[in-house]
């Protein structure tokens, strides 16, 4: 693991106008024969290429059959963990200089921190960043700290901060809990057709939510070990009131509704809110997976640890021993150039989906369907099926479980995106034991149909979470809290039935019908779970003529059209998460391995393969590639919250590569034979 001192901003992305990196149509680059990288010696085929990436990715395999890469997403998490470990009085010093390492290494030049590499200065963030500085012993007159706190007076002080930081300052008497949103644990008994109820949210809202009652219940404020009045753009009214919303707004109307809770507080009935608080905790402890985590995530899992805490819970207990020694285990540790332990705190862990897009890269390479690498992987992914119901059931509570989780434990939050790649990987594998993957290949079918939504698209985790309310409230400052249908989600389902042979059935086609109704006047489609009209278009389109939508429909070359005028000069593909605000950077960013391999694998579903993009986008590919197989891209391409939370997945810059090469020189995409070739 390596990082920069300025958080990697790089003048291609960060600092280049929208528009500047439109590529003339006439320039061309030869693929069969391209230059080498530097050290190394000889001509880089696409062959040479996937061979490389192929080797490469098979010696990262877990002896269990796994797959995971890295998942980095910014410096919040180490600094929250620093200051849940001093909330319990638990932080250690190696654990502390460590993680301090590893947050001076993401600071900007100009003393801020971004959450994406080469972003903007993240008020937010660099907040979270200093204070935990502070906590590793770094003096607040260091020039670096200075940096910091200049950038943060520049954008406002705390006080403009997200609620999120600031209640991990309240908890410290760094902000006053008078100034927060009022959260009554008595949220948790709002009846279900009511639109503020705890199922209104998307599950890692409702996870998070849950504990944060707890902790606004009691306002706890552990001593502060220095104080922060430096970070206050007027130490002497470090707290301004902003006006109220007109009261005919919806902003106004929230405003005036946490205006109510608060007053609430003083007169809630005590009865009640200890027995609020009691439910919150067994829904928090009912929650908590086999491996002692919460959802598989660390936002849930560290304000359940504080609010388990604040009602009684021992550390020594074991719900929170077993909650801790899971945080542990998101942690990824490294040394620095001088050899010293530097410590970064993943967000969550992603197996189940580095599995999966590792198997279809493989499969799709040409790597033989009985491979003994792609049979452990089969039987690790089987293994993991969820088998009992989750929150999903709520609104299907009739439908039998069947699907797959993101992380390695995870049984309450099977999605569907996961889902879809697992069967998608499976049907890849010549299984010596078929019936076991038909079996559970049928009970993730029928699930995933279950949780189709009312417009025939779907989310990731719930089936119609599409309320408009929850994102109003004024605690939801930070990324989506709703989990609606995607185009990418519902794509990669359109593309995992018409493989299962439901390409005819009316909730197939009812999904293509919206697929093509959601297309972007440009050409391309949104995309929710990776950056951004690339990601999306790069998953629709497959999906799309998988489905049987000819190469030649309208919408198809409306999409292969966007994708030639946004090419790159070099040939790669790139967009930068400012796609997500501003428009004009739809497409465009520096050249990254996996968005210029979504960009070709829309090209080669739509029959584009020996066009010159295709060409050259696959040299790009071919010539960027390192000596040991894999490829660099520091820029983040995954989503979280569009925006807010962004995620580099560290496998994402060799599985996408590969499968994008594989099916360049093999085929087997959209109406392949790759099933054919599984089952021999």
């Amino acid at each position: 693991m390596t990082a920069t001192a300025d958080g990697g901003a790089g003048p291609t992305a960060a600092e280049a106008p929208p528009g500047s990196l439109r590529v003339p149509r006439e320039q061309t680059v030869t693929t069969r024969a391209v230059l080498s990288p530097p050290g190394q010696a000889g001509p880089v085929t696409p062959e040479r290429a996937a061979a490389r990436a192929v080797e490469h990715l098979l010696a990262r395999q877990a002896d269990a059959g796994w797959w995971k890469g890295d998942l980095e997403t910014n410096v919040t998490m180490d600094a929250e963990d620093l200051l849940l470990r001093q909330f319990l009085g638990i932080r250690d010093a190696r654990t502390t200089q460590a993680a301090a390492r590893w947050i001076r290494a993401q600071q900007r030049a100009d003393g801020g921190w971004a959450t994406f590499h080469g972003g903007p200065v993240d008020l937010s963030t660099t907040v979270e960043a200093y204070v935990a500085l502070r906590l590793a012993g770094d003096p607040p007159d260091a020039p670096h700290m200075s940096a910091a706190a200049a950038r943060v007076r520049e954008r406002g002080g705390v006080a403009r901060a997200r609620v999120f930081t600031r209640i991990w300052l309240a908890l410290f008497g760094w902000w006053p809990w008078e100034r927060l949103p009022e959260l009554p644990p008595e949220m948790i008994y709002l009846p279900r057709w009511f639109p503020l109820n705890l199922y209104a949210f998307g599950q890692w809202a409702r996870q998070t939510i849950v504990p944060l009652t707890v902790v606004s219940a009691h306002r706890p404020a552990r001593p502060a070990p220095f104080p922060l009045e430096e970070l206050h753009a007027d130490p002497a009214r470090p707290v301004p009131a902003s006006p109220p919303a007109p009261v005919t707004s919806w902003d106004g109307l929230f405003q005036r509704l946490d205006r109510a809770l608060h007053g609430y507080r003083r007169v809630a009935v005590r009865p009640l809110r200890r027995a609020a608080l009691r439910d919150a905790a067994r829904w928090i402890v009912e929650r908590q997976e086999n491996d002692g985590c919460w959802g598989g995530i660390q936002p849930p899992a560290v304000y359940s640890l504080i609010a388990l805490r604040l009602l009684g819970y021992d550390l020594d207990h074991p719900v929170l021993r077993a909650g801790l020694e899971s945080l542990d285990r998101f942690a990824v540790w490294s040394e620095d150039a001088e050899g010293r332990p530097v410590r970064m705190v993943e967000a969550c862990q992603s197996p189940v989906w580095d599995t999966c897009l590792a198997t279809i890269a493989l499969a799709d390479a040409g790597l033989p369907t009985d491979h003994p690498a792609l049979l452990k992987a089969a039987d690790w992914m089987l293994g993991e099926q969820t088998a009992r119901p989750g929150d999903w059931a709520v609104r299907r509570p009739q439908l039998p479980p069947g699907g797959w989780a993101f992380e390695f434990h995870n049984e309450t939050y099977p999605d569907i995106d996961d889902t879809a790649e697992v069967v998608l990987a499976l049907r890849r594998v010549r299984h010596p034991v078929p019936d076991r993957v038909d079996a559970a290949v049928r009970r993730a079918v029928r699930w995933t149909l279950g949780m189709q939504s009312r417009n025939g698209a779907w989310g990731a985790f719930d089936a119609d979470n599409t309320s408009p309310f929850p994102n109003r409230l004024p605690f939801c400052d930070f990324g989506e809290v709703v989990d609606p249908p995607s185009a990418d989600v519902t794509a990669h389902v359109v593309e995992m039935l018409v493989d299962e042979g439901l390409a005819d059935d009316p909730r197939t086609r009812r999904a293509v019908a919206w697929l093509l109704a959601e297309q972007e006047p440009s050409g391309s489609w949104f995309g929710r779970w990776g950056v951004n009209h690339l990601y999306g278009t790069g998953s629709v389109v497959p999906a799309l003529v998988a489905a049987g939508v000819p190469g030649s429909h309208p919408a198809v070359r409306r999409a292969v059209a966007w994708l030639e005028r946004v090419q790159n000069e070099d040939g790669g593909w790139g967009e930068d998460l400012r796609s997500y605000r501003d428009p004009e950077w739809a497409g465009r960013g520096a050249s990254t391995p996996s968005q210029t391999a979504w960009a070709l694998l829309a090209l080669l579903a739509a029959g584009e393969r020996e066009s010159a993009a295709v060409e050259r986008g696959v040299g790009w590919l071919a010539r960027t590639q390192r000596a040991d197989g894999s490829w660099d891209e520091p820029y983040f391409t995954g989503t979280g919250f569009p925006w807010d939370f962004s995620i580099n997945y560290h496998l994402y810059r060799l599985v996408f590569p590969l499968t994008a090469l594989g099916r360049y020189l093999h085929g087997g995409g959209p109406g392949g034979d790759r099933r054919e070739r599984a089952r021999g």
